[in-house]
């Protein structure tokens, strides 16, 4: 199967970043024709490494901040003509989008021009985000008003957005709830694309604190914003220490809009920004329990290499993360499923109880270590060659070959 990929995100710090850079990863390792189309800083560039290939563009000024580190480019039309030399002659089977971005876009429209079969996987809920931030604005308005404002403009971005996935022939998304939703939205099949875990990467090996120093650190990994509803890490700082419990510190690591006010609230939390590599893998291990307090996540990487690293999860009902940790029964219990009214009593749970921590250590290593990146993706190659042999091709898409 060729493959044109079209991801939302790659050097960023994110989900969909980091699933496009395994996704790249691994058809490089199973000798795979796979092109990448995708944004960067730099100047336009067409790379080509043995069986993968990457066409990497650049916005312009015509792009705006979505993130601290991610853009969307109103002119990124600009380059339709080089992204469509290129994935002509590279003759694709199937297009693969994972969003409605501007690469997103172009990608859709090229597999409807072309006659390709197009897929898409979802792995941001788009409508949750509009509506959490929407509530810079709605706050002026009537709590009763304001909250049948927030569910419209939830409900309106929500049939957009499938609107947009109806496009494909399949849908990928990270959890059975989500996959249901999207079928029903959609029409369309849904399949299941979970996420992997290097397990090498993320390991209690890397742990080099000293076990004996007495304190229990909550760790926390993610976008620093108001869709993770980090402000709960305040609550359970709070309930905590009225409860008697204070040999306890957080460390928070990632960037966002709401980092100067973690800071404010937090002052005796640790948060040294993003880490990548050898760096994140050892503050993952010198945690002793993961606080992972958000509604929106589809499926929730970071709580696999929590695990990864021997760091069981309290997570909350909403979500993907849950699925992580409801779905590891047959290795243990590896973490708590929590309300937020309840969220601090189930992190105090585990801080009083020592012996059920280090079975839930153990139990969130061996979990990870059934999670594999090839089978995953695997699993995405098969639905690939199933969607491709029902679309008859259109002559001359590789013709630049």
């Amino acid at each position: 199967m060729r493959v044109a990929y079209f991801p939302d995100s790659f050097h960023e710090v994110n989900g969909v970043a980091h699933t496009s850079r395994q996704f790249e990863a691994f058809a490089r390792r199973r000798n795979m024709p796979f092109l990448m189309v995708r944004a960067g800083d730099r100047a336009e560039r067409y790379v080509a490494d043995g069986s993968v290939a990457s066409l990497e563009l650049k916005r312009g000024f015509l792009s705006f901040a979505l993130e601290k580190d991610l853009r969307f480019d109103l002119g990124f039309l600009r380059h339709l003509p080089y992204i469509t030399r290129t994935v002509k002659a590279f003759g694709p089977d199937v297009i693969h989008i994972t969003g409605p971005s501007e690469l997103g876009m172009i990608g859709a429209w090229l597999a409807r021009s072309l006659g390709v079969p197009l897929v898409a996987s979802w792995h941001t809920n788009v409508h949750e985000y509009a509506a959490k931030r929407s509530s810079w604005f709605l706050r002026f308005l009537p709590v009763g008003q304001s909250t049948h404002a927030a569910m419209h403009i939830k409900q309106v971005t929500l049939a957009a957005t499938a609107r947009f996935y109806k496009m494909a022939r399949v849908l990928f998304a990270p959890n059975v709830e989500l996959c249901r939703l999207l079928e029903r939205k959609t029409g369309r099949r849904c399949l299941l694309m979970p996420r992997g875990v290097d397990t090498e990467l993320f390991s209690p090996a890397h742990r080099d604190r000293d076990m004996a120093d007495g304190e229990f650190v909550l760790g926390f990994v993610g976008r620093l914003s108001i869709e993770k509803n980090v402000m709960l890490l305040k609550r359970v700082d709070e309930e905590l220490r009225a409860a008697g419990l204070t040999n306890f510190r957080f460390l928070i690591i990632g960037h966002g809009a709401e980092e100067p006010w973690l800071r404010a609230n937090l002052p005796k939390a640790e948060l040294p920004g993003v880490l990548r590599g050898a760096n994140l893998s050892r503050a993952y291990a010198n945690m002793d329990l993961f606080v992972f307090p958000s509604h929106t996540d589809t499926f929730g990487n970071v709580i696999l290499e929590a695990l990864a690293s021997g760091v069981p999860a309290v997570v909350t009902p909403d979500g993907g993360p849950r699925f992580i940790i409801s779905g590891s029964g047959r290795a243990g219990e590896t973490g708590l499923i929590a309300e937020d009214g309840n969220f601090a009593a189930a992190v105090a749970s585990i801080l009083r109880d020592p012996e059920r921590h280090a079975r839930m250590r153990v139990a969130a290593r061996k979990c990870a270590l059934a999670a594999s990146w090839d089978s995953v993706f695997e699993g995405v190659y098969e639905a690939y060659e199933s969607v491709a042999l029902t679309v008859p091709r259109r002559l001359g898409v590789r013709a630049a070959l």
